[in-house]
């Protein structure tokens, strides 16, 4: 999946009103369209995208740390924010967009450096003005519950 270095390496507006979301998110799996940068600063990358479904893996590093060493409370929400606002952008129709309005994490335990974890966003509602999601992120090897989280997504026609 290539990355978008530079504002230049983005798509315009008018390519991505020209697709419904899920279209967009799978063109990110598929490579056709750049995926996020903050995926490349964070650690981690688009794994899978369905229909009201959104998972990235990641693997916290020392560099999402926090002073006590421990993986930044900003790493998880960065996570779950994008998994569970992706998961919205799937049912976001052609000519639309939309934007997280607010979420809200549960950190449950502490993600150990080196661990490989999948965020899995899903879709609870998906309407004509918002979109609600919850998401959870879990160890891929241990099957651990790390943090759990949920989001209301404004979805907006682009006159």
């Amino acid at each position: 999946m290539p990355i978008a270095k530079s504002p230049a390496d983005l798509l315009s507006q008018s390519d991505i009103l020209s697709m419904s979301g899920l279209e967009f998110m799978q063109g990110i799996l598929e490579g056709r369209n750049p995926g996020p940068p903050i995926g490349e600063t964070m650690g981690y990358t688009l794994q899978d995208v369905s229909d009201g479904r959104a998972v990235f893996r990641g693997t916290p590093e020392f560099n999402v740390t926090n002073p006590m060493g421990t993986v930044h409370g900003g790493w998880y929400g960065t996570l779950l924010d994008s998994a569970m606002a992706c998961a919205v952008m799937t049912r976001v129709p052609r000519g639309s967009i939309y934007t997280t309005l607010e979420f809200k994490i549960n950190i449950l335990r502490n993600i150990p450096l080196g661990t490989t974890i999948d965020c899995i966003g899903e879709v609870d509602h998906s309407g004509r003005s918002t979109g609600v999601a919850h998401g959870e992120i879990r160890g891929l090897e241990d099957g651990k519950l790390y943090a759990t989280g949920s989001t209301t997504c404004i979805i907006m026609k682009v006159a």
